[in-house]
């Protein structure tokens, strides 16, 4: 998701260019200052295909064991390495004005928009014409907006926690045991997905170049091969919703002791599945790489063809159901959101997902100090 706004867009790597996977990466010139790290330009755009390829298998599911499987492992770590991947570049948010501007502007106001578009859409696609445009239950796939909104602006204090990481495990723990905890910004699903954001924010690139060594590439194969084996066999044993972490262990029929259990469970398999997607993730440029900064406006754009697809019947014909069906929606739901991270659709709709909003904000005492310093050195009189 492209990130300035999501910290994840605009700015360049902490990393800089220490993030090597191999010896022979490690040879390479180092980066100059302001260059983008192509590891995870690269890692962010393989993990939002992932994400409209979950979206795009949901209606595939009933009566394909496989699908469901495949789908299960998908969401298991997908959404996860994003916000991982969040928490990282979030680590130098200091709450000071510029950052809260950009955190305004880069989240606060494309969810607003896209969360009356949404409900918009819907009323038409789900024939429900009276849907309330509500911005306090987060609709579809904008719940990631709001909850890295909370999440970042809770980074100074995680910065300062002695135990940052088992504290987060414990509230994403308690938050299962609740029911009540209710729709008000999907907060349910904002503190059981918080552990993977608060890990995020303790990592440093040489944990990133520990998942990238050849060795754990190549046991990350079997690692997954297991997964999806494992995987068939619980799909008729088990809910995935587990992975989605929107519900308590009460709203999935599950004793409540289930629920820590479970959030500790989850919280493992996703980490292990999580290193072993970065561990094949490219550390050099490729094609995709330039589409790692606008991942944001293919998250935000392909929910409304997820959503139209139904209502537009494409999922009718049974050969769609069959497996060259699966293999031709997968390829249609890459494709297409690889589209929507290019260069032309940012630039198209730049104006909403990433506006500028100057006229919104004051203008704080450094960007001052900096206007008025530029100008005595330009200045005439000067020397």
């Amino acid at each position: 998701m492209s990130e300035d706004t999501l910290r994840m867009r605009a700015a360049a790597s902490p990393g800089g260019g220490t993030g090597a996977s191999t010896s022979h990466e490690a040879a390479a010139p180092p980066k100059q200052a302001g260059q983008r790290d192509a590891f995870y330009d690269n890692a962010k755009y393989l993990a939002i295909v992932l994400v409209a390829i979950g979206h795009a298998w949901e209606p595939l599911r009933d009566g394909s064991r496989a699908v469901s499987a495949l789908y299960m492992v998908v969401y298991a770590f997908h959404m996860p390495a994003f916000i991982v991947i969040s928490g990282y570049f979030s680590r130098s948010f200091d709450a000071s004005p510029g950052r809260i501007r950009r955190l305004v502007t880069g989240l606060a106001v494309p969810y607003v928009v896209f969360e009356t578009a949404y409900t918009l859409f819907t009323r038409w696609t789900d024939q429900e014409p009276d849907r309330p445009v509500s911005l306090l239950d987060p609709l579809y796939l904008t719940w990631f907006l709001a909850a890295l909104f909370i999440w970042r602006l809770t980074t100074p204090v995680w910065r300062r926690v002695r135990w940052p990481l088992p504290v987060a495990l414990v509230i994403a723990m308690l938050a299962t045991l609740s029911s009540s905890v209710g729709n008000d910004l999907d907060l349910q699903r904002t503190l059981q997905f918080l552990p993977y954001f608060v890990l995020g924010l303790l990592l440093k690139p040489e944990h990133f170049r520990l998942v990238r060594r050849r060795s754990v590439r190549v046991l990350a194969v079997p690692v997954f091969a297991a997964a999806v084996v494992v995987a068939y066999w619980a799909v008729p044993r088990m809910t995935g919703a587990w992975f989605y972490h929107r519900d308590s262990a009460e709203e999935l029929a599950a004793p409540a002791w289930y629920g820590p259990v479970m959030t500790l469970v989850t919280f493992g398999c996703s980490l292990v599945l999580v290193a072993c997607f970065l561990a094949w993730v490219p550390g050099r440029r490729a094609w995709f790489t330039v589409l790692g900064a606008g991942t944001l406006y293919g998250y935000l754009l392909h929910g409304f063809v997820a959503q139209g697809s139904k209502f537009w019947g494409w999922y009718e014909p049974d050969w769609v159901h069959r497996p060259v069906g699966v293999v031709v929606v997968t390829a249609f739901a890459a494709v297409l959101v690889t589209a929507l991270c290019t260069p032309p659709v940012r630039r198209l709709f730049r104006w909403v997902v990433e506006p500028d909003m100057a006229w919104a904000f004051r203008r704080d005492a450094d960007q001052q100090a900096r206007e008025r310093n530029a100008v005595r050195e330009t200045s005439p009189a000067r020397g």
